[in-house]
């Protein structure tokens, strides 16, 4: 017991004689006889009153031991994902065990010390009885939890976090939430070899095709306790199997590749899963496919043959163009000159575009921007001015077009060596870094004058007449040799050489592509192709398989003026993000646009979306499926009153549940989690290891609590009965 307000000590021993006179006189000479020892309870009651109320003016205090709970707290997050459904944790679920760990071990051994609350981390955080946990979260963001806790308790003291949980992490977040203030305890459960399971890790689909009639599908699997043993994959379309093969995984554990050639619908989207066919011993059925969405072929792909002369194999390329239905050709032809000197062209085009096209070459920005392809057949570098070539290297890079040179006019001495264009094309127009033997790496010596892939040009959607390797080569080496090859040089780094052949200087590239700014460009530097039709029979199609392909898979990227670019891959409940880019007819971006989304549900729904400004014709937008299948996406972009067009796109949502993705318990992540806060990792067993280290990190208060006394009740109370039993006493013996 303490003053709050205590008097100078002189002060306390005046008031003390003054005290000690008042009760001595007031009792000296009574006005009734009374005993000494009448006087002497009589005084001491007055006294003590006064005494009292002199205690009370100093304000007397009690000095505590402090609460050993008060705003300390220990949270205990338990991840309740999917994924701690998996019954590996000693013959017990993950959550059953993680229920059993915080129940019967943290509790017990937490609370009496300091206060606990246990919140369950899944799609959220948020408090949870221990009984009720279950295992229903469609995603764990184990680091966003961590920053959530440390949010939600603040103004209180945590001196260490406790996380039970498998290390599932299914967010792409890359957030640190830990803090060596506060260190984090993770106690992994399940098993680190995870249970016996086969699992679809990876699907893919490939460039589209001639006609977009075949696609690649690329698909990769793992088995995990079972050994070389083989198993078979399936391939549904649109929930129908379509084809079906016997895998073996060269080692336990190794992942296993297939390809398998599929036909999707060309106008509706397909939804194609890679299955593992049902197997008892598999202890985990949620990870046994995987699906992924084939959208439609669209609209058709518009391209812009500039040809220097008629000829077979400009005019067999027209042709092949012609004769697909998924591509809208304009051709103009350089025929000669009239009295003036200057060149004349023929001119087949539709749509209202050949008044554009008179003069040899687009005579606008927005006219050669309206088409999906360039092709330069035969062409040599002065027939452009430099302001066409800086149009057409930005009709790459810029609008996203595709750009295909061939013909030997195009490489001769005045070619577009050193002009704006050169950098957008795949090879040096001049042999200055050496042939592509030496920058490929490969052996191909033996390629004669025949064409040869390489074996990126193996895996080339452009490069497939068959759906087998072997099959592919034979069907290349069987084609009819080529005239001659341009006498060009090396790859450009970011290059990719498909085919070669033989020259004067050795091996020497034939066909070769490249990424450039948005867009795409080809070179086809060997002469003759039309052989390829010409010299084999009627029904022998290759040499139009090739260049439709060759066309289809330039064009395949190029961007309308307002387009949609959806995040694939999207789990049920997750945000799926999208960005919207809206340009002008010139591909310019427009930067005052106004543009109004919708999602369209797999039920036909019809969702508002929400599209933010994002930077200049930029615009992002998220939305969350909640069921899983095929969405639609429709977007219309104004300026003004003024339209700027519309676009949509198909995503999908649900083709995996990534809670399953590799199921075996991640303790590198929790040990991370840990290590980066401060904290201890442990395992089941070993729970009771960190209860020490959990108590010591809660810091031990130092100073006593003070707490008022002087202005409680019975204070006065007891001030009151001593006067009061003064005043009854003084009555009882004659004194008033």
């Amino acid at each position: 017991m303490g003053l709050a307000a205590p008097f100078p000590w002189w002060v306390t021993l005046l008031a003390l004689a003054a005290i000690a006179a008042v009760v001595f006189t007031a009792y000296r000479r009574p006005l009734a006889p009374l005993a000494p020892w009448q006087r002497i309870v009589l005084s001491t009651l007055r006294g003590a009153a006064f005494v009292w109320m002199l205690l009370l003016l100093q304000r007397p205090v009690l000095l505590q031991p402090p609460d050993v709970t008060g705003d300390l707290i220990i949270p205990i997050l338990v991840d309740t994902s999917k994924s701690m459904r998996i019954a590996d944790a000693e013959g017990d679920t993950r959550i059953a065990r993680a229920r059993a760990i915080v129940e019967q071990q943290l509790l017990p051994a937490l609370g009496p010390h300091v206060r606990t609350e246990v919140m369950a981390v899944a799609d959220g955080v948020h408090p949870q009885a221990v009984e009720t946990l279950d295992a229903n979260g469609r995603s764990t963001d184990l680091r966003r939890a961590l920053t959530a806790v440390k949010e939600r308790a603040r103004g209180q003291r945590v001196p260490a976090v406790v996380l039970v949980s498998d290390g599932g992490e299914t967010s792409t977040s890359v957030e640190r939430a830990t803090s060596t203030e506060v260190p984090v305890f993770t106690v992994g459960v399940g098993d680190v070899a995870g249970p016996r399971d086969r699992e679809i890790t990876g699907l893919t689909a490939g460039d589209p095709r001639i006609d977009r009639s075949s696609v690649d599908l690329h698909v990769t699997a793992v088995a995990r306790g079972f050994g070389r043993d083989p198993f078979t994959i399936e391939i549904l379309a649109n929930g129908q199997q379509v084809d079906a093969r016997e895998v073996r995984p060269a080692s336990e554990g190794s992942p296993v590749d297939a390809t398998f050639t599929v036909s999707p619908n060309p106008l509706q989207p397909t939804v194609y899963t890679a299955r593992i066919k049902a197997d008892v011993n598999d202890h985990i059925q949620e990870n046994d496919a995987r699906s992924l969405l084939v959208s439609p072929a669209g609209r058709k792909r518009r391209v812009l043959l500039l040809a220097g002369a008629p000829g077979y194999e400009h005019g067999f390329f027209q042709r092949a163009m012609q004769q697909d239905s998924g591509i809208e050709i304009d051709a103009v032809t350089r025929k000669g000159k009239n009295d003036q000197g200057a060149d004349t062209f023929f001119v087949q085009a539709s749509g209202g575009r050949a008044t554009a096209l008179t003069t040899g070459f687009p005579s606008t920005r927005e006219a050669l921007f309206a088409y999906d392809t360039v092709v330069i057949a035969n062409l040599e570098g002065e027939f452009f001015t430099r302001a066409q070539m800086d149009l057409l290297s930005a009709f790459v890079s810029e609008r996203g077009g595709g750009l295909l040179l061939f013909g030997g006019r195009s490489f001769g001495p005045r070619s577009l060596l050193g002009s704006p264009l050169e950098e957008a094309l795949p090879l040096e127009l001049s042999d200055r870094r050496g042939g592509t033997l030496r920058a490929s790496g490969e052996d191909l010596s033996g390629s004669h004058d025949s064409v040869t892939l390489t074996r990126d040009g193996e895996r080339h959607a452009m490069m497939r007449f068959a759906p087998t390797v072997e099959d592919n080569r034979k069907q290349w080496s069987t084609l009819p040799a080529l005239t001659a090859n341009a006498p060009v040089g090396g790859p450009r780094p970011g290059a990719t050489v498909l085919a070669v052949t033989s020259g004067s200087n050795g091996v020497v590239p034939v066909v070769a592509v490249q990424p450039y700014g948005r867009g795409r460009s080809m070179i086809f530097a060997g002469e003759g192709t039309w052989r390829w039709r010409m010299l084999l029979p009627s029904d022998d199609r290759r040499y139009d398989t090739f260049w439709r392909q060759a066309v289809r898979w330039l064009a395949a990227d190029a961007p309308d003026p307002v387009s949609i670019t959806v995040a694939a891959d999207t789990a049920v409940g997750q945000s799926m993000t999208l960005a919207v880019d809206v340009r002008d007819r010139q591909y310019v971006a427009v930067a005052d646009a106004a543009v109004d989304g919708r999602v369209i549900g797999p039920g036909g729904e019809t969702t508002p979306l929400t599209l933010r400004p994002a930077g200049p014709g930029h615009f992002a937008g998220t939305f969350v499926p909640e069921i899983a299948g095929v969405y639609r996406i429709a977007v219309s972009a104004t300026r003004g009153a003024a339209s700027l067009g519309t676009a949509e796109q198909w995503a999908f949502a649900g083709g995996s549940d990534p809670e399953f993705a590799d199921p075996r318990m991640n303790e590198a992540l929790l040990r991370r989690l840990s290590r980066e806060s401060g904290g201890r990792y442990v395992t089941a067993r070993d729970v009771a290891d960190i209860i020490p280290s959990l108590m010591s990190a809660a810091p031990q208060p130092l100073d006593l609590v003070r707490k008022d006394i002087w202005n409680h009740g019975w204070t006065f109370a007891v001030a009151v009965a001593l006067l009061g039993a003064e005043w009854v006493l003084r009555r009882r013996w004659g004194l008033r």
